[in-house]
């Protein structure tokens, strides 16, 4: 089901033996990016190189990849550091969970973790921080015993808002109809947010609207393509089918052009066929949560933090999220042809948000 993606030649050959879809695979992706070894004792200040990495949830879909991107820009920026990714080539926690496990050991200097499952994750961060390694949650909040206290990540909840505001301002005033939500990962904290953050901002501004949902739509792109032409399917007259994740974006485009639905479709997230379906009028919007933004200040932060010698920031580092249509659909193909010129893009949001930490930080208890 993976188009050729026009817009970002040459971005998903580093994910070539991930993406054979075998843990394994994902393994070897672990391995050769590690450069070369480790040290059980920390390398700061010793002049070696420091080891340090990202985990993520799943190497095979652009979230991740998006925030890798970030991560890797940063590390490359910072210099002396020895940046690893592991992840598994599909979603599956228990299977990242390991390869976090092991990332501890080897990238002894300091992690940043994104996963779509925090409680499996609870008792490794927590051994991995009693041993020193200093651990950044990335895009999921960490949870209470994880030892984790630093996070960096967006107002999911709000993400959902704005996907249902974008909404509403395209139905036109007082909408009678349906609207049905779907969440690739229930349970999973930060979509679940979104999902609620969209709920409720129909509930409240169109009483005319039933809400239907959230309904699973798997991150596998061949389930949620299945799992969302039953909802279509179900509900054939509906206003809008909306998605949080970018699976959801670019399915729901293939079945509105595919069944020529006069529905409104959209989701979140910007992966190169996501981009193609906004700029097509498919999608009449995504909601970019700026993963390669957030992967490279989580990144950026926690070097720095290891070579000053000091502690981590404690909280929320909250990030901010974009709306992306037709009035901009052209700077953000552009801004996803390399990873240079997303750093370019970013550069200023960047300096600001690392200008001054402090304004930026909210109770971890906060995150949503």
């Amino acid at each position: 089901m993976r188009r050729t993606d026009p817009h970002l030649p040459g971005r998903r050959t580093r994910w070539s033996a991930a993406l054979a879809g075998t843990a394994a695979a994902a393994l070897v992706l672990s391995a050769c990016s590690s450069g070369g070894g480790s040290s059980s004792s920390s390398s700061s200040g010793s002049g070696a190189k420091l080891k340090m990495g990202i985990a993520v949830a799943n190497i095979s879909l652009n979230f991740a990849h998006e925030m890798v991107l970030g991560a890797q820009s940063a590390a490359d920026h910072a210099t002396g550091v020895d940046w690893s990714t592991v992840g598994p080539p599909n979603t599956d926690g228990p299977a990242e969970q390991q390869l976090f496990q092991s990332l501890t050991t080897t990238a002894h200097d300091g992690v940043v973790l994104e996963n779509l499952d925090p409680p499996i994750f609870t008792r490794p961060a927590a051994q991995a921080v009693a041993k020193g390694v200093p651990i950044v949650a990335l895009d999921t909040s960490p949870t209470p015993g994880s030892g984790v206290t630093f996070y960096v990540g967006n107002d999911n909840y709000q993400l959902g808002v704005t996907l249902a505001q974008e909404t509403l301002k395209r139905l036109g005033a007082n909408p009678h109809g349906t609207v049905v939500i779907g969440v690739p990962n229930p349970g999973t904290p930060v979509l679940d947010s979104r999902a609620k953050g969209i709920k409720d901002t129909l509930n409240a501004k169109a009483p005319g609207i039933t809400v239907l949902g959230p309904f699973q739509t798997y991150s596998d792109p061949a389930q949620n393509y299945s799992a969302w032409l039953s909802q279509v399917h179900a509900q054939p007259h509906a206003l809008a089918f909306l998605g949080v994740g970018d699976a959801d974006s670019y399915d729901l485009a293939r079945i509105k052009q595919q069944e020529k639905g006069t529905y409104l479709v959209a989701g979140m997230d910007v992966d190169a066929k996501t981009l193609e379906d906004v700029k097509a009028g498919l999608d009449f919007v995504t909601i970019d949560p700026e993963h390669f933004l957030k992967g490279y200040l989580a990144t950026a932060l926690l070097i720095d933090s290891v070579k000053q010698h000091k502690s981590l920031p404690q909280g929320w580092f909250e990030t901010p999220g974009l709306v992306v249509d037709q009035s901009n659909i052209d700077a953000i193909i552009q801004r996803e042809t390399s990873p240079q010129a997303a750093y370019a893009w970013y550069k200023s949001q960047i300096d600001t948000l690392l200008g001054n930490v402090t304004a930026n930080l909210k109770p971890l208890a906060n995150a949503r």
